[in-house]
């Protein structure tokens, strides 16, 4: 267990680059909790009439508990978003929790809209980002490390060790998106064209289409 001292300085660090950092427009009001239900499109979500808001609307017990990492990366991504938790909408903030078993990873992926820091909950973990050089900028964390992938660069988690491993991610923005590569390029739907495809990557269309068949939908 973290020691009250050490948890503190979490979420100081936390709450430091969350608010010095925000990524999202600056709100305008004290709240406004997410209509999700609404069919009015903006650019989050249209706000909650002020006498429906609840103590709920800003609440979430989802991140408390490890996720079900039995599946095809061996990770599992909770998270607490706006989507979770309307009352982020317009507050420039939302969490994760990433769960990964033995040899589990959280595949190269983005996050376009928004900065990432990860805090290691248990376990160990190899990490890296790439930048628009192509250089790999990579380190090795455990119980307690911090480490901040940059806003849009293509980063990843792998847990190297023989047992699980968890962190808690903190976010930028109330919905920072995700592009994994493997999935956005070979399982998209309408699909990217097999020569595209394999003339970006230097080989045959038949290895493209084997790659793709990996990423359909589980039937």
């Amino acid at each position: 267990m973290a020691s009250p001292t050490s948890f503190l300085s979490l979420l100081s660090l936390i709450a430091f680059f969350l608010i010095t950092v925000s990524a999202d427009p600056d709100m305008l009001q004290d709240l406004c909790v997410a209509d999700l239900s609404s069919g009015i499109k903006v650019n989050g979500f249209p706000c909650k009439d002020a006498a429906n808001v609840s103590s709920l609307d800003f609440f979430s017990q989802g991140i408390a508990n490890p996720g079900l990492t039995n599946n095809t990366f061996g990770a599992l991504v909770t998270g607490a978003n706006v989507m979770t938790i309307p009352g982020l909408n317009t507050l420039g903030v939302s969490l994760a929790r990433i769960d990964y078993a033995p040899g589990g990873l959280n595949p190269p992926h983005t996050h376009p809209r928004a900065t990432e820091i990860v805090y290691v909950l248990e376990g160990t973990l190899d990490v890296g980002f790439l930048t628009t050089a192509n250089r790999l900028i990579s380190q090795s964390l455990k119980k307690g490390d911090v480490f901040a992938f940059p806003r849009g660069l293509v980063h990843f988690q792998k847990n190297n060790g023989r047992v699980p491993a968890a962190v808690i991610a903190a976010f930028n923005s109330q919905l920072p998106g995700t592009q994994s590569l493997g999935a956005t390029l070979f399982g998209s739907t309408p699909p990217v064209p097999d020569e595209i495809l394999s003339q970006a990557f230097q080989t045959t269309p038949r290895i493209v289409r084997n790659i793709k068949s990996r990423f359909q939908p589980k039937k």
